[in-house]
């Protein structure tokens, strides 16, 4: 099957697909398309972000629904709202020619609107689970004649502590529906769901988290804390006119990151979940429409863009999550080119990053930054790749506006246009020191006895040291406080084998059952050696602390008291 004409599509929605520039089926399409037209089973579908999913389950799904029906008949569920907001746009456009009704549901956003959106009768609901929660609590949805049930993302939203959520939304459908489950891995979680409430499954896999695309080149570049921000600058220099990302593990970090970068005149920006839905949807227009060239995101965040151009993904800091590595690093070299991918991590980091090379099966190459004249180098072959590849923009001169020239040779001229190009940044590097030859003394000198010594400290647990220490290895600037969430100590930590989907589980037990029945807000988790911090709403705060001292974590006693 080459082409999506021989898919047996109903002709409303090959003219929609035609218009949106579809020619040929991607592998996940392939597969899935007919055997939802076909057949009654339940699917796993495993596949990663941006291999065309979206298309693969609505297309067969709209060419059967019934659009003579107000009834909801497919419910979409994802993680995020930038992906909710992406699949009901796609599934829109598909449903172009058709008398369908598609309406979003999810967080910060007024629930009153999407209450009254329900009342225009949509067939199609595509939501994140807490909204939806909210809105069959409200008797807002009725799922009771749904044919269909996507599971989107499924990985990603058990790893975001939506278990309960899926379970309770699962619950509200009827048996004899038919459920698609999408996900990027298999994990322990996905496969319990997947025992639980699908019916004989039917398998397709597309790829796997080992394979990975040949396309992209791997680097890592190993610097100290305290020059990472610098680092980033010169790596970002040295490959002039990109088009990148660049993945930070915390909100904090990606705005300092972020800020940082504008301040020195990138046109970056910042993605994350501090962010109000408004100037998260300015941003994400900024960074598709490429008024910005850099976005500066959390994992989280990013999940519902989707852009097929981008040049290099950089890892401003490590994930800990293997599989979330290749996640961020397939977001480049999309569309049959070539991109490239840049870790950026500190000395000790190199066991972490041993573990996620043995885990994925990528060789990742060391380089070192970049020194001065390699970036003007770089800049130089920048300033040409933009002279003879971006020429549409360019307008024709009246030769008589040109000045006469007749004195200066080609190559003079070059050189004078040059100069004048790439003054300022040459002045900058000229007597700068060169990161690489710091980065050797770095693991002697700069990561100093004075940090490995903090470090101990803050592994062996002096009360003194906790806080000061944490906001220390941020970049030397006071933690932030968000006036809505109380940060928690947790007495257990890595050597327990905590991990970061424990702890999301742990505190959505010990904050059920509030006065208000919501779910809470969780903020920051920093899993350390022997202990450990997480941010919760604060009106939770007395159920943290009552409830988590009566619970157990594979045998041992659990205690949590508010970090000051």
């Amino acid at each position: 099957m080459n082409l999506f004409t021989e898919t047996n599509l109903s002709p409303d929605i090959l003219k929609a697909i035609g218009e949106l520039g579809y020619e040929s089926p991607t592998e996940i399409q392939k597969q899935t398309i007919p055997f939802i037209l076909s057949d009654i089973r339940d699917l796993i579908a495993l596949a990663q972000t941006g291999t065309g999913k979206t298309a693969a389950f609505s297309l067969p799904i709209l060419d059967m629904i019934d659009d003579t029906s107000r009834k909801i008949q497919l419910l979409v569920l994802c993680p995020t709202r930038e992906l909710c907001l992406q699949i009901s746009k796609d599934i829109k456009n598909y449903s172009k020619y058709m008398d369908i009704k598609t309406t979003a549901v999810y967080g910060g956003s007024s629930i009153v609107e999407q209450m009254r959106s329900l009342k225009e009768k949509p067939q199609i609901i595509v939501g994140t689970p807490g909204r939806v929660i909210d809105l069959i609590n409200r008797k807002a949805l009725d799922f009771s004649a749904i044919h269909w049930l996507v599971l989107d993302e499924a990985d990603e939203m058990l790893s975001m502590g939506f278990k309960d959520e899926l379970e309770t939304i699962l619950s509200e459908t009827p048996e004899t529906k038919q459920t698609f489950l999408f996900s990027a891995t298999m994990n322990k979680e996905v496969e319990r769901i997947s025992k639980n409430y699908l019916t004989k499954p039917h398998r397709i896999s597309v790829g796997s988290i080992n394979e990975v695309k040949k396309n992209i080149t791997h680097e890592y570049y190993v610097v100290g804390y305290r020059q990472k921000k610098e680092a980033l600058k010169r790596l970002i220099d040295a490959n002039p006119n990109q088009y990148s990302i660049i993945f930070c593990r915390t909100r904090m970090e990606t705005q300092e990151v972020a800020d940082f970068l504008m301040q020195n005149g990138y046109a970056a920006d910042a993605l994350h979940g501090d962010l109000s839905q408004a100037q998260r949807d300015t941003v994400m227009k900024k960074f598709r429409l490429k008024n910005i060239d850099i976005l500066v995101a959390t994992d989280v965040a990013a999940r519902g863009l989707d852009v097929n151009s981008l040049t290099h993904v950089i890892h401003f800091s490590l994930p800990d999550d293997p599989e979330v590595f290749v996640h961020r690093s397939g977001r480049t070299g999309r569309a049959g080119k070539d991109g490239i991918s840049m870790a950026l991590i500190k000395p000790e980091e190199s066991r972490k990053l041993k573990q996620i090379k043995s885990a994925t099966k990528i060789e990742i190459n060391e380089r070192f930054i970049p020194t001065g004249d390699q970036i003007i180098k770089a800049q130089v072959g920048g300033v040409f790749e933009k002279l003879f590849t971006e020429h549409e923009d360019l307008f024709e001169f009246d030769d008589s506006l040109i000045p006469d020239l007749s004195n200066f040779t080609k190559e003079e001229l070059v050189h004078q246009l040059l100069q004048f190009q790439l003054k300022d940044l040459a002045l900058y590097y000229k007597d700068k020191h060169d990161l690489a030859e710091q980065k050797l003394s770095s693991r002697d000198d700069d990561y100093s006895r004075r940090d490995r010594g903090r470090d101990r400290d803050r592994d062996r647990g002096r009360d003194r040291d906790r806080d000061r220490g944490r906001d220390r290895d941020r970049g030397g600037k006071p933690r932030r406080k968000d006036e809505n969430m109380v940060r928690f100590f947790f007495n257990l930590g890595k050597k327990d084998h905590l991990k970061k989907l424990d702890v999301l589980d742990i505190i959505n037990k010990a904050t059920a059952g509030g006065k208000t029945k919501k779910r809470a807000e969780i903020g920051d988790i920093e899993i350390l050696e022997k202990f450990s911090f997480f941010e919760v709403e604060k009106s939770f705060k007395d159920n943290v602390l009552s409830n988590i001292q009566s619970m157990k974590f594979k045998g041992k006693d659990m205690r949590a008291e508010v970090a000051n």
